[in-house]
């Protein structure tokens, strides 16, 4: 069996698998070795935050019966994409649509930030007033939904193996939950790591309520979009242990961990 079939054969056992280790693994650096004190109920939050989670997997699952990697599989068949229309080697193929989906994925939350309806949607992942593992998950089920189409849409027009797709949305889920993560590393080896991949120490920036700071730091896994569209920050200016956290004007821990006013809070009147 090649590395490939096992993607492909494997896929929902892998991502749950990655999930929850990673989950477990970050939930456990984070209670060893905090960066930051937590200002809220940890319980509360995480269970208003894993209540999004439950309620967005759940309209993923009715709405989107094909996910992305069946929609690759489709697009494969039927030579679809750019992809699909070269003869570039398996491994290459795979390595060039894992780093074009995450480029589209660091455009459209840049998007999502500049369009005001946008915005009102993602500010949801922005109203948390802490930063944890959990955070890497919160987002309310609209942007979640908008999120898939342009997945899928990038997944056709890429022609993006089925592979990549796998390894792509692997690597997504875990590296938002380790960049989300409360958790302390020495200096160096941040400023070392984060030169291939985004630390929680550089994303943690963009969860700043300094305008300026919150429309840095978009990228979710790869630092050189930051760094060649010019919105790389390396810290903030209050620095990781006094910086507030959240949306300036969202600072009430009763508004940001309820389950129906996080659904509620893209359509409020500010």
């Amino acid at each position: 069996m090649t590395f490939e079939s096992f993607l492909l054969n494997h896929e929902a056992t892998l991502r749950l698998s990655v999930f929850v280790g990673i989950f477990a693994l970050i939930a456990l650096w984070e209670l060893l070795s905090p960066r930051r004190s937590l200002h809220y109920s940890k319980p509360r939050r995480w269970f208003a935050n894993v209540s999004l989670v439950v309620v967005n997997t759940l309209v993923v699952r009715l709405l989107f019966p094909v996910a992305a990697m069946g929609i690759a599989v489709t697009a494969a068949n039927n030579h679809w994409g750019i992809l699909n229309q070269t003869a570039l080697p398996t491994w290459l193929a795979i390595l060039l649509a894992i780093v074009a989906m995450d480029l589209i994925i660091y455009g459209q939350h840049r998007l999502f930030h500049k369009v005001p309806w946008l915005w009102r949607v993602h500010r949801v992942h922005h109203a948390d007033v802490d930063y944890d593992v959990t955070l890497g998950s919160r987002f309310h089920p609209v942007e979640i939904i908008l999120s898939m189409l342009i997945k899928l849409a990038a997944v056709v027009l890429l022609g993006a193996p089925p592979a990549a797709v796998v390894l792509f949305e692997v690597l997504l889920n875990g590296l938002a939950m380790f960049n989300h993560g409360n958790i302390s590393m020495p200096l160096g080896i941040d400023r070392a790591l984060r030169l291939f991949v985004v630390t929680p120490d550089m994303h943690r920036v963009h969860h700043s309520v300094e305008v300026d700071e919150l429309n840095s730091n978009f990228g979710f896994q790869i630092p050189l979009w930051d760094r060649l569209f010019g919105t790389y920050k390396a810290q903030a200016k209050a620095g990781h242990l006094d910086m507030v956290i959240g949306l300036p004007n969202q600072q009430h821990p009763k508004e940001s961990y309820s389950l129906a006013k996080m659904l509620w809070f893209p359509f409020k009147r500010d």
